[in-house]
């Protein structure tokens, strides 16, 4: 009985750790490369940023959940780098985070905007790879 319950929770969690890969990556590549396609540009960034932000927080409690199933599985190292991944998740909550608006924004302020977009995906793409990582010590079952 106690095998079967492992053997579950090792299937869910790899299921979830593919699940929040394919939904960073969505997030990531697909949804703002249609965005530029089809959006004026400062319409699509801020379709970017609010996606962005958006799913990285959903995207990090999936991969929180799949930790904590990995580690029922008895996949320790799985959970650790999920748990990892999750964390470089919630750190796009931050990149992305409005700042307090003064009366005149200072002249950068575009570049600036742009810029946290690029590292937000670059983080986003970077965790990625870190769940994918996860989901293979999962299969594994270390």
């Amino acid at each position: 009985m106690l095998e079967g319950m492992r053997d579950l929770a090792q299937a869910l969690s790899i299921a979830l750790f593919g699940f929040s890969s394919g939904c960073a990556w969505v997030a990531a590549i697909v949804a703002p490369n249609t965005s530029y396609d089809r959006l004026d540009y400062s319409r699509a960034e801020g379709h970017v940023r609010v996606l962005l932000t958006s799913a990285s927080n959903h995207v990090a409690f999936v991969l929180i959940a799949a930790s904590a199933l990995a580690v029922l599985a008895g996949a320790v190292g799985a959970g650790i780098v999920g748990a990892l991944a999750a964390g470089g998740f919630f750190t796009n909550r931050w990149t992305l985070a409005p700042r307090k608006k003064s009366e005149r924004a200072p002249a950068g302020t575009k570049a600036r905007d742009k810029t946290k977009r690029v590292v937000a995906v670059s983080l986003t793409l970077i965790f990625t790879l870190v769940a994918v990582i996860a989901t293979g010590l999962a299969i594994a079952r270390i």
